[in-house]
């Protein structure tokens, strides 16, 4: 069967030479990669469906990684990895047993083993079971972010599959505001938001938070049957993604009608924005960008500390991740890098405005561009 690979065969085997260094700092010998991202991203293996069922990558400190996966998914297995070592389990299989052969069939004598700990796949019952059946003297530590890091840095491909997912968003918004008027029920709109996104390259139909009246006010709602009434608020996000990158950004809209004073701040919170932004460059520590949010925030009167985070990085994820771990949140002292993407927000007593960026080698380029103003249906 033909492979259909997302990225060149090239790119996966650099990702994991880069892993594999990252290892060898920390004298691995091998590691159990077991977030779905992060296998997709060293192997490219991903059953767009399936990848609930247990999956890993053992990631050697040279050499080729093993995949361990269900047996059900050999299809996409064969279209979708690089890579062509594997272990299958069937269903009513030892699960645990299987993955420790696919250690060992890469360790060897060897003994430190790192393994992602953090995973959503490697429940407390599971890593018992697993435990039980590795070797007694196996150097168990957890790695942490090691992958992670890595993701982070966005390659040209991967920044090419978020600005589609960036051009599917902006479909979504018009298709959402074309609809928003006095009458449409919340629903109608997430109905069109899933259209247009889907028929703009998003790969499934799933809105993001849309919610009006007192609603809006909550920043993670979901479109009910709630009927729009004119001089309503109704908060929109789009998210989108395409080959699982994602791109995102909220705008606040107005049914019927908007006051002076409603126009007036969202204005303000798309300059409270565009001063923040204009803090992001190489080497620059989010600390600058971070805190002219918060000041920006509390300096409109309608709110005395702000509480969320400002950024946080986005690329490719996979439910239940909403996010990658790079945030900036109150004391966050990171710099920015090349290559990093992030969705940029301010949330302000119902109005939301934001972007998600890639930066660049001398500040940001927006991935999402769309007319920076209050939305009036």
């Amino acid at each position: 069967m033909p492979r259909n690979l997302i990225f060149s065969e090239s790119e996966y085997r650099q990702r994991v030479t880069n892993v594999q260094a990252d290892m060898r700092e920390k004298e691995l010998d091998a590691l159990i990669a077991l977030e779905p991202e992060s296998v997709a991203y060293l192997t490219g293996y991903l059953s767009p469906r399936g990848y609930n069922g247990f999956h890993c990558a053992v990631v050697p400190a040279e050499g080729e990684p093993v995949i361990v996966y269900r047996r059900a998914e050999i299809y996409h297995f064969e279209k979708s990895c690089a890579f062509e070592k594997s272990f299958r389990w069937s269903d009513g299989d030892n699960i645990e047993q299987l993955v420790a052969k696919a250690v060992a069939s890469v360790l060897g004598n060897k003994k430190r083993l790192g393994v992602e700990m953090f995973s959503w796949q490697l429940n407390a019952s599971r890593f018992k079971a697993l435990k039980a059946v590795l070797p007694a003297d196996l150097l168990i530590e957890d790695v942490g972010n090691l992958v992670r890091r890595r993701r982070i840095i966005k390659s040209t491909a991967e920044l090419n599959y978020m600005r589609q997912a960036g051009r599917a968003a902006e479909a979504a918004m018009d298709a959402a505001r074309g609809v928003a008027r006095v009458g449409a029920s919340e629903r109608e709109i997430g109905a069109a938001v899933a259209a247009a996104m889907v028929r703009a390259g998003s790969d499934r139909a799933e809105p993001g938070p849309i919610a009006s009246g007192e609603a809006a006010h909550s920043i993670h709602c979901v479109f009910t049957d709630r009927i729009l009434e004119r001089g309503d608020t109704v908060q929109l996000e789009m998210c989108p993604h395409v080959q699982n990158y994602h791109a995102r950004f909220f705008r606040p809209l107005k049914v019927g009608e908007a006051s002076r004073d409603e126009i007036d701040f969202a204005r303000r919170l798309f300059e409270i924005q565009d001063e923040a932004l204009a803090q992001v460059r190489p080497n620059a520590s989010v600390r600058a960008a971070d805190a002219i949010y918060r000041r920006g925030a509390e300096s409109t009167g309608k709110v005395s500390e702000y509480h969320y985070k400002t950024f946080y990085s986005v690329g490719l994820m996979l439910y239940p991740n909403g996010a990658e771990y790079l945030e900036a949140a109150p004391g966050s002292d990171w710099c920015f890098e090349p290559g990093m993407t992030f969705h940029t927000y301010l949330f302000v007593d119902g109005f939301g405005v934001s972007e998600t960026i890639a930066v660049t080698d001398n500040g940001y380029e927006p991935i999402t561009r769309y007319p920076r103003e209050l939305l009036i249906s």
